[in-house]
């Protein structure tokens, strides 16, 4: 029998999943929680097999109650039923360590099938959080040193592209010497190179300088 946590602010969304979650024969609603507090503290008294935890509940949200349970109950394993699919939602959602991620619009089957697949180890997304989840690690793999660097560090890059001594860069951008030096120091740690020639061979290299 896979026993259940629903953790829901809404009321009618509780009994509603309750009800049909209580017609399957593998499945037991052992408990609710209104708001994500009750939700963590529920999660580690009852200890269930799948808890289910929207995402907008007062006191704390899905992801701090998913945060919460799995730092002191990393085994928990966290669906998040909601209806939102924002950034802000998402992936603070599956960076707390919840395993799937579905709507609430999908049908009471489909809810079902979720929890089964993750009690096993599987994990349900939907397709637009697939989505956003390989958008989002593609995007990282193409991250450039050089994304690194602050307004002004590139902009001193490119002066030292143009063969500006630091002195030149003081006067130009009407700033100390001693913090031109900081700037440069701090953007050939960024760079990983050892000295100004490097840091202009990147900057060529990278297509920085038009």
């Amino acid at each position: 029998m896979i026993r259940i946590l629903l953790a829901d602010d809404h009321e009618m969304v509780r009994i509603g999943v309750s009800a049909y979650l209580q017609t399957q024969p593998d499945m037991e609603v052992v408990g609710e929680a209104i708001n994500g507090r009750e939700a963590a503290e529920k999660a580690l008294e009852l200890r269930p097999d799948i808890i289910l935890m929207d995402m907008v509940m007062p006191e704390m949200n899905g992801a701090e109650a998913t945060a919460a349970i799995i730092q002191k109950w990393p085994e928990a394993k966290i669906v998040i039923v909601t209806s939102f699919l924002d950034d802000d939602k998402v992936y603070p959602a599956l960076e707390a360590g919840a395993i799937s991620y579905i709507l609430k619009t999908s049908n009471a089957k489909r809810i079902a099938e979720a929890i089964r697949d993750t009690l096993k180890g599987q994990t349900v997304l939907e397709p637009e959080v697939t989505t956003k989840m390989m958008q989002k690690m593609r995007s990282g793999s193409e991250r450039q040193l050089h994304d690194e660097l602050t307004e002004r560090e590139m902009e001193i890059l490119l002066l030292l592209a143009q063969g500006k001594t630091n002195q030149d860069i003081a006067d130009e951008l009407f700033i100390a010497l001693k913090t031109v030096k900081t700037h440069v120091s701090n953007l050939l740690s960024k760079l990983e190179v050892q000295d100004r020639t490097q840091a202009v061979i990147y900057a060529f290299k990278h297509e920085l300088v038009k």
